[in-house]
């Protein structure tokens, strides 16, 4: 058990600290795990169409209930098997990796009932093992947010939680304030670019967004990741959200994802006392998302 540092009252700005990739496997769910346990983490996304998401489910359930933080849908249409048949989407059963979807993406060519079937599966297996909605949806490689694939999500969104809509995650964030932060700019401005047009998407529908982006990087050691989370803690936005991938690597992630040392060099830093000295230092705390700002008003649908 973790002893968390008490917040100094309300003088603490609330951001939303959320780790990706929950469910990939138990090497990754655990250290996410413990990271909510500490208080270093207010949110996570989870890989709904893996083993590991079933597994693990009712014991973050009864962490949550004790460490509250958001749990969400990380949509996951790159490098994993589909849930659904995906038809002229997945190959064999297995989903496509994002250099190709990224192409289909821009040239209008992705299969649009394949999208929403997928999201669907992915919907209906993050609702049976943990018996309510997500509180916000993402996309693993930030693929929910591509041309195409973004409309068919918010659609679905407001379809299934019209009374009650998920935030959902906002790739962009105004040019000056990631010039500002230097680190991960040019990561920043594809990611960015690729995903313009979605947030003003979903404020229209109504749906909540963060107003500031912050996490990437090369995955490189080089710079090291505490200079990394310390400059996605500084700058402007009222509605900060920090995203990151800690992790053990286990043989379960060796065999699903090619992302392996940059996992436990940020579970090393977010796990250590120099990180809570950074928030404290940054005057922020973590958050959930509805402490950070209230949604926009009204959905329509009309344009975009």
């Amino acid at each position: 058990m973790f002893v968390r540092r008490t917040p100094k009252g309300n003088t603490l700005k609330p951001i939303v600290i959320c780790a990706d990739d929950y469910g990939l496997s138990d090497g990754v769910s655990a250290a996410i795990e413990e990271l909510i346990e500490r208080g270093r983490l207010s949110a996570t996304g989870a890989m709904t169409g893996l083993p590991g998401w079933k597994r693990r489910a009712d014991g973050l359930r009864a962490l949550v209930a004790a460490y509250p933080a958001d749990i969400g849908l990380h949509f996951t249409l790159t490098g994993q098997r589909a849930l659904s048949p995906a038809r002229g989407l997945a190959h064999e059963g297995r989903l496509p990796e994002i250099g190709p979807l990224i192409l289909r993406a821009l040239a209008g060519a992705l299969p649009r009932a394949a999208l929403r079937d997928e999201l669907r599966a992915q919907l209906d297996a993050f609702e049976d093992a943990w018996g309510a909605p997500p509180d916000f949806i993402d996309g693993h490689q930030h693929a929910h947010a591509l041309p195409g694939i973004r409309a068919v999500v918010i659609e679905e969104m407001v379809a299934r939680y019209g009374g009650r809509l998920p935030w959902l995650r906002n790739c962009t964030e105004p040019l000056a304030w990631a010039r500002r932060r230097g680190l991960g700019l040019r990561k920043a401005l594809v990611v960015g670019t690729l995903a313009a047009g979605s947030a003003p998407r979903a404020a229209r529908a109504g749906i909540a967004s963060n107003d500031s982006f912050r996490g990437l990087y090369g995955f490189t050691p080089d710079p090291p990741y505490r200079d990394v989370f310390r400059a996605s803690l500084r700058g402007p936005g009222t509605r900060v959200l920090v995203h990151c991938h800690p992790g053990m690597v286990d043989e379960e992630l060796r065999r699903l994802d090619p992302l392996l040392a940059p996992r436990e060099r940020e579970l090393a830093y977010l796990r250590s006392g120099a990180c809570g000295e950074d928030l404290e230092a940054a005057g922020v705390r973590p958050a959930r998302f509805r402490e950070t700002g209230a949604a926009p008003a009204g959905p329509s649908l009309a344009g975009g």
